[in-house]
């Protein structure tokens, strides 16, 4: 059961606002962050990051993005380094990496962009100069050389692509390399790529509702060594809206979720061959929320099973 420290940092994290009250970090003990390393290497990451899709990217394309600042500021106060972008995601890769340079955070962030030259529906190969221009402007917004990790966006021409950020990760410009695979439909394109590729990492969604990457690609991930960023672990907002109205219950505190997202961040956590989850949000206080989810505990495998019935049993499925 949680302590009644345990209870005033979840009550923080639940209660916090867009403008975060001084000293939050007091709130969370740094012995208390979980991390998981990344198997090639064993450099540790704390298990909870930001994403920077949905909300984050439409915020990024207007005016006004004084909120993402504040977004990237309660995840790096509070323990978290992982920032995962894209060249796709608009203007969320060079806007965050003004933020983070101009807030002197560059340095303190497991930066994360993807690489894809190919236009929408192009069926490819790639133009090797389009790719190689297209990683030249994210090390340009990234403020960052080497960038820690790049990745093939959804299996784009991996032959291509691939062989260009090999390249540059031997020439020390990249720290890790990997491919990202989201359409279920490419799940044996992932599991052959990730057998044929000497990648570091991968990008894929699980959700407490969409178990399907827990069927083959996690343990596959886990079997060969190979680090995981976990996307949409809310399933974007369908799981928010599938529990809107009810009550986390109160057996959920025993691995300290307060809140809907903490139990949907670690349920995804929980699973050995997560190495990172990424949620995106544009909200300091979402941001804080999430964070919480990289404290504490996580559930054990009986109460896994335990989540899936109650996230089963609701409608929308």
């Amino acid at each position: 059961m949680p302590t009644r420290r345990d209870c005033l940092k979840l009550a923080i994290a639940a209660g916090a606002t867009t403008a975060l009250p001084s000293g939050v970090l007091a709130a969370f003990d740094a012995a208390d962050l979980i991390t998981r390393t990344i198997p090639k290497t064993g450099e540790a990451l704390p298990i909870v990051g930001l994403g920077s899709s949905a909300t984050f990217r439409r915020v990024a394309q207007g005016e006004d993005v004084a909120a993402l600042a504040g977004v990237m500021r309660a995840l790096v106060d509070n323990g978290g380094t992982v920032f995962d972008t894209a060249p796709s995601y608009g203007a969320s890769e060079e806007v965050s990496g003004k933020i983070a340079n101009d807030a002197g955070m560059t340095d303190k962030l497991f930066w994360a962009t993807k690489v894809n030259a190919l236009g929408r529906g192009e069926p490819g190969p790639a133009d090797p100069a389009k790719v190689i221009a297209q990683l030249e402007r994210s090390f340009t917004r990234a403020h960052k050389d080497p960038i820690d990790l790049i990745q093939v966006h959804n299996l784009a021409d991996l032959p291509t692509q691939m062989a260009a950020i090999r390249e540059l990760k031997e020439e020390g410009r990249i720290r890790y390399i990997g491919t990202t695979a989201t359409n279920p439909r490419r799940d044996a394109d992932l599991e052959q790529a990730m057998k044929d590729y000497p990648i570091d990492f991968i990008g894929v969604d699980y959700a407490v509702d969409n178990r399907r990457a827990a069927d083959r690609i996690l343990p596959l991930a886990r079997d060969l060594g190979i680090a995981t960023l976990i996307y949409v672990p809310f399933g974007r907002t369908r799981l928010f809206s599938r529990t809107s109205g009810l009550d986390v219950p109160e057996w959920a505190q025993e691995f300290g979720a307060t809140t809907w997202a903490q139990f949907f961040i670690k349920y995804v956590a929980a699973h050995p061959a997560t190495t990172c989850v990424t949620p995106a949000t544009s909200k300091a206080k979402h941001m804080l929320d999430n964070i919480a989810a990289a404290y504490g505990q996580l559930p054990d495998a009986a109460t896994l099973r335990k989540m899936e019935d109650l996230v089963d049993a609701l409608p929308g499925a």
